[in-house]
């Protein structure tokens, strides 16, 4: 039997906390011990997600900030300094779709929102956190991706595009932290019933695939002190979640 996790004094950061995954990856986390830092725009979602992870027992920080706001993210890292000197987690969850479309469709300010929210607020939080992140004895950061990434569907560019940008970035930055403690992944959860899922193949039927709170089961575990694997992208396989390493 596989023992549980134990975050018992770790802090964590997850940003779209607010539903979906993002908000079971920090239910999954406050239980297993961790203070959760729960980064969204949606006030309400926030709300909700603290009443029940105080109701099991855990402990969470709430932080409404639409990442757009660059600066709001710079100042999320110094305010983590002042309060615990570390961070010990790091799950960058939170992405927009944009739109399905054909490349030659897609008007600029679609565009131009997926690659802020998706890629360049991820570079800016890894910026923020990263100096955190190499001062606890077992940093952890999972980066959220997708199959699109690799795929390259017809009229997902956008998307797509973002989520290669954001896996590349999670390679390069385990690379350059391969010889500390920190140790750096990307998680692609593939299908999963969520309100992104149904904006994009909005015909589906929702019940044929897996609830977000089980996918953050097996997202949750890359937080666990005892990692030893950095630079990889687990995927779901035939039920099961499997790592693979890009060639280099």
């Amino acid at each position: 039997m596989t023992p549980a996790l134990d975050l018992s004094g770790r802090v964590a950061v997850v940003t779209g906390a607010s539903r979906g995954i993002g908000y079971f990856i920090a239910r999954e986390l406050a239980a297993a011990g961790a203070h959760v830092i729960a980064v969204a725009r949606t006030v309400g979602g926030l709300e909700e997600l603290d009443d029940q992870i105080k109701a099991a027992g855990g402990q969470a920080t709430l932080v409404p900030l639409d990442l757009a706001d660059m600066a709001g993210i710079d100042r999320l890292g110094g305010a983590i300094h002042e309060r615990w000197g570390k961070l010990d987690i790091l799950v960058a969850n939170a992405a927009v779709l944009g739109v399905i479309s054909p490349i030659g469709h897609v008007e600029a300010k679609t565009f131009e929102k997926v690659m802020t929210l998706n890629v360049t607020s991820t570079w800016r939080l890894i910026r923020s956190v990263d100096p955190l992140l190499r001062l606890s004895d077992a940093g952890r950061a999972i980066i959220l991706s997708s199959s699109a990434a690799h795929s390259a569907r017809a009229f997902w560019a956008p998307y797509a595009a973002s989520k290669a940008a954001v896996e590349t970035m999670m390679r390069s930055w385990a690379h350059e932290t391969q010889s500390l403690p920190l140790r750096v992944n990307a998680a692609d959860p593939g299908a999963t019933r969520t309100a992104m899922r149904a904006q994009a193949v909005p015909g589906e039927d929702p019940e044929t695939l897996p609830h977000p709170e089980e996918i953050a089961k097996r997202i949750v575990p890359l937080a666990s002190p005892d990692l030893k694997e950095t630079g990889l992208i687990f995927q779901v396989k035939h039920n099961r979640f499997v790592a693979y390493r890009q060639p280099e």
